[in-house]
């Protein structure tokens, strides 16, 4: 791979002296020179303390997190209810107790019960101060089509809550539904006075049982049930407005369906249900939800096509009112409208979140559009619930500390450094022109690159001080573990473009990547949360310098001297991803870093001093990890190079499909098919011979994914063939990979068909 400053080498008489300085330019000293096999001569770390990338470019949050009630914690909370005509909640833990929080004159909880099952949702009566009813949703019997319980229970309690209001006068099972990956399980009154519950597909992935679209049963659903009243056969009633008592075969219950698991939901004041809806792949919902609706889950997800060929239900599928990409909301949490004047800014704005990221939002609705939509805060926390309180203000309950947070108007922010704007300003680079990193910055390549429309690329690592990599736990029984990189640690990738086809020295750098590691601070960090923060910077015509982009990205236009092209010239569109967009490959499942893993790294790499080694060894010897490998070099999984002869094919296209396609199309990678396209898995189970498309299959004859032998009907193929709609992939690449295609098609054609 050609290194620009590689074709303006320094000219020293004494090489001995070019190979040290050079070394130590990249962070490696070399005392003796190295010997042969997997034994090297022992090499000292320069530690890179250069850096000046800290926070982000972005203006600081205008709100904070504080604790509500101070001194009160919970165990693992899930659910929480406002007791009516007071300030007090009610608070259910996940593993089956309920406490009352009593918020004056001094905060105080007190346990109530304890269910001895896991919970999922609790309401209070809106009667409660006369009858002591309160509901409870929960798992009494995991998997099991009958294991989740809607229940209704009186709590017997005096005048004033005392520690004995803990006794349970009565519980009565309600309803039931099957129990399964998603158990929906939240309750709210609403102001018609029913009962509003919402139930998950019951599947912990991809709508196995594709009960999305069917209102013949209630899963994937919001019911709606009178509990006030029974009837002859059930303890409670049918609403008779609901949209589909009178539908033959029906469940009467279901209010809206398409659902694949609503997590929290409420009612504003003027009776506007609004609903978070947990997605799959690529897409987290907001929703306003209608009578009879139907939210178009698992034929979409929101606006998107997901299993187009599956039956729709028997009304139309609705948008979504937002959708957040997983790149910003991974696993959304409903909230409240603020309604309370102690902060006038937040006043008409709903307030939601999300549990993974702990970010938190709001946004103003009227006059039928979105007037306003921002981030409030980005927190650490686990944000599993909301609560309204009596005065209108809206509460975040956190998961792992158990705790009740308040929005607080931030405090003027303090001086800190400026986010680099200039790529010279980041103490990456020790020149710009010659693209030279600083000390202790290291070069790196990978055994399989991705497709980039023909780029040429430079990658970096920059691991700050003596910090050090670790390993975590592994994606496949046959693969290494994962390496997870210390806070502050930069990943860089410069691409270039030859600007005449085929002539080297007319390459030109168009912008340089940045993956910005932060691992998240408290309670977070112990459960290993962690944030890869994306950043592109633009160079300019003279090279000397490249200028950061803001948040959305770019599309340039290439002109690109080529002699195969009408008039020697052929337009190229370049797109700068946004900040968004690079978590759309950088995904949790891929563990965020795609290049720099064993499999990638296990290869020889020519350092600037001429000195080839393996990459893996190098980093060992320079102390780079806690801990060494358990296995010899040779006996590490390693990709193999697509256009490398010597490999065999098999090998070749494995690696190239797992380069370029497996970061999404794997289990949970977002991509919009069951493919499993990892080196490692083995190719009968990868969901791809002889398996039907589910997302069209462009007119191919008798089509599957992977037709073995016939690469003509594979639509795997067939799609790296395509630009515009259809085109895989589908993002950051607008050019045809020849070479990949042609690889691709003859490995498909020599797969056996027996």
């Amino acid at each position: 791979m050609t290194n620009l400053h590689w074709r303006h080498p320094l000219k020293f008489a004494d090489t001995a002296c070019v190979a040290f300085l050079t070394s130590l330019l990249h962070g490696l000293i070399l005392p003796t020179a190295a010997t042969s096999g997997d034994t090297l001569s022992l090499r000292e770390r320069t530690p890179w303390t250069t850096s000046h990338i800290h926070g982000t470019p972005e203006p600081p949050d205008p709100y904070i997190l504080e604790d509500a009630f101070h001194g009160i914690r919970f165990d693992s909370p899930l659910a929480i209810a406002a007791i009516p005509d007071s300030s007090d909640f009610l608070i259910a833990e996940q593993f089956g107790r309920v406490f009352l929080l009593t918020t004056h004159p001094q905060p105080k909880k007190r346990l109530i019960l304890d269910t001895g099952r896991p919970l999922l949702g609790i309401v209070v009566h809106p009667d409660f101060q006369a009858n002591g009813t309160i509901f409870l949703t929960s798992v009494a019997k995991a998997d099991a089509p009958d294991g989740s319980w809607l229940s209704r229970l009186t709590i017997r309690r005096n005048s004033e809550w005392t520690d004995s209001d803990h006794v349970l006068a009565s519980e009565e099972k309600i309803l039931e539904w099957p129990a399964g990956g998603h158990n929906g399980g939240c309750l709210r009154f609403g102001p018609d006075g029913y009962l509003y519950m919402s139930t998950g597909d019951g599947s912990a992935w991809h709508d196995w049982n594709k009960t999305g679209q069917r209102i013949d049963d209630l899963l994937a659903s919001i019911i709606r049930i009178d509990v006030n009243n029974s009837s002859e056969d059930s303890p409670y009633a049918i609403p008779d407005d609901n949209p589909f008592v009178d539908l033959p075969g029906a469940q009467p219950e279901v209010w809206s369906y398409g659902h694949r698991n609503v997590w929290k939901f409420s009612f504003d004041a003027n009776g506007i249900l609004w609903a978070g809806d947990v997605g799959q792949d690529l897409w987290e919902l907001l929703l306003h939800v209608e009578k009879g609706g139907n939210y178009g889950w698992s034929v979409t997800e929101g606006s998107h096509s997901f299993n187009p060929e599956r039956e729709s239900g028997p009304t139309p599928i609705l948008k979504p009112l937002v959708e957040h990409p997983h790149s910003d909301f991974r696993s959304i949490t409903g909230g409240y409208v603020w309604t309370s004047p102690s902060v006038p800014d937040l006043v008409g704005h709903y307030i939601y979140g999300d549990y993974d990221t702990g970010r938190i939002w709001s946004l103003k609705y009227s006059d039928g559009r979105i007037q306003q939509q921002r981030q409030l805060v980005n927190t650490q926390f686990r944000v599993v619930a909301f609560a309204e309180t009596c005065d209108g203000e809206v509460l975040v309950l956190d998961h792992i500390s158990g705790t009740l947070q308040q929005l607080v108007t931030a405090p003027p922010a303090k001086d800190h450094p400026e986010f680099p704007r200039l790529l010279s300003q980041t103490g990456l680079f020790s020149s710009m022109t010659d693209h030279r990193p600083a000390p202790g910055v290291l070069p790196y390549s990978v055994n399989s690159p991705l497709w980039s429309d023909g780029a040429v690329k430079d990658r970096f690592l920059a691991v700050p001080g003596t910090e050090e990599i670790e390993f975590d736990g592994t994606t496949y029984p046959t693969a290494p573990p994962g390496w997870r990189f210390p806070d502050g640690t930069v990943l860089v990738k410069t691409f270039s473009v030859e600007m005449e086809t085929g002539n080297t020295d007319s390459l030109r750098r168009l912008e340089t990547r940045l993956l910005h590691h932060k691992r998240m601070p408290g309670n977070a960090a112990k459960y290993g949360a962690q944030v890869w923060y994306g950043y592109t910077y633009f160079w300019n015509d003279q090279q000397t310098d490249a200028e950061l982009l803001d948040a959305s990205g770019l599309d340039l236009e290439l002109m690109i001297r080529d002699l195969s092209a009408p008039d020697g010239l052929r337009r190229q569109t370049w797109h700068f991803p946004s900040r968004t967009e690079c978590a759309l490959c950088h995904t949790m499942p891929a563990k965020y870093v795609l290049g720099i893993n064993t499999a990638q790294m296990n290869r020889v790499h020519t350092y600037d001093n001429g000195e080839s080694v393996n990459q893996i060894q190098m980093l060992q010897e320079l102390g780079m990890f806690t801990a060494d490998f358990p296995e010899p070099l040779a006996q590490l999984p390693r990709l193999a190079d697509p256009v490398d002869a010597s490999e065999s094919l098999d090998r070749r296209a494995r690696s190239y499909l797992h380069a370029n396609c497996s970061h999404c199309h794997r289990l949970w990678g977002g991509g919009l098919s069951d493919m499993n396209l990892p080196y490692d898995v083995p190719l009968e189970l990868t969901g791809t011979l002889n398996i039907s498309p589910k997302r069209g299959s462009f007119e191919l004859p008798d089509a599957a994914l992977i037709v073995p032998g016939q690469a003509d009907r594979s639509v795997l193929l067939h799609r790296m063939t395509r630009l515009g709609l259809g085109r895989m992939p589908h993002i950051a690449s607008s050019q045809i990979d020849q070479a990949g295609v042609k690889l691709i098609r003859d490995w498909i054609n020599g797969i056996s068909g027996e």
